[in-house]
């Protein structure tokens, strides 16, 4: 019941920012999503025993969250800073882990966001689009998954997923994405609707997957506890950091 209350909040909060919210109060949500995204992935990888600032790597984050142009300057400049950082850690058998975590994360967090300004710039439908096919999909997997899922996914790293529930997913989102944009971009080509529905669709839940093998090898359940039904901000929003890139 919880993790329904919460979508019911949720939905109808980032729609609304999504179409209808004014384009200041859109990038500040942006910048909140990310922010939060971020600290909860700087939380998981405290516990790969490399040593790790959140802090440090928030405004730096904001930075190429927001920047407009010279992107791969700040980026190498991220790289060049994050090897520097980790140069004062007393084990230098830490410093290539603490480098490669602080760049990953950022990349991770702030720069899926992005991908989410530049679709919002293209069309607020596209950013809609990329968010919502993952809302379907799990709700097909889930239920399918419940019903007839036999052939686990990936066992190791999320056993409750099945093939199953994600073939249902992929064809969920395939079809929802030809009558959403359909319906929002009439103009769009139909075969290439479908096609980035399900693209987007499985990107997601490899997104999804692959915040679980990060919470399994920290051995943590849960990347925060903000949510109620859901856990943490990265837990709801795993799949779209990968779909909206794509």
């Amino acid at each position: 019941m919880k993790r329904v209350v919460t979508s019911l909040i949720l939905i109808p909060l980032i729609t609304w920012v999504v179409l209808f919210a004014p384009e200041n109060i859109f990038i500040g949500t942006v910048c909140l999503f990310a922010s939060l995204c971020w600290m909860e992935f700087a939380g998981i990888a405290r516990h790969y025993g490399a040593p790790f600032g959140a802090l440090a790597g928030w405004l730096p984050g904001l930075a190429f969250l927001l920047a407009s142009r010279h992107e791969l300057l700040l980026l190498m400049a991220l790289v060049l800073a994050a090897l520097a950082f980790s140069l004062r850690s007393a084990d230098l058998r830490h410093a290539i882990p603490s480098a490669s975590i602080f760049v990953l994360g950022i990349l991770y967090t702030f720069g899926a966001w992005r991908s989410a300004i530049a679709l919002h710039a293209a069309s607020v439908y596209w950013l809609l689009f990329a968010l919502t096919i993952n809302w379907v999909g799990d709700t097909a997997a889930f239920y399918v998954g419940r019903a007839i899922g036999k052939r686990k996914l990936a066992p190791s790293i999320s056993p409750g997923k099945s093939w199953e529930g994600a073939i249902a997913s992929a064809v969920a989102a395939g079809l929802y994405g030809v009558f959403f944009l359909r319906w929002a971009l009439p103009d769009f080509d139909l075969s290439y609707a479908a096609l980035m529905a399900i693209a987007g669709n499985a990107a997601g839940q490899v997104g999804d997957l692959a915040e679980s093998a990060l919470k399994r090898g920290a051995g943590v359940k849960d990347s925060g506890t903000t949510l109620p039904g859901h856990g943490g901000w990265l837990d709801r929003l795993d799949s779209s950091l990968f779909s909206m890139p794509v």
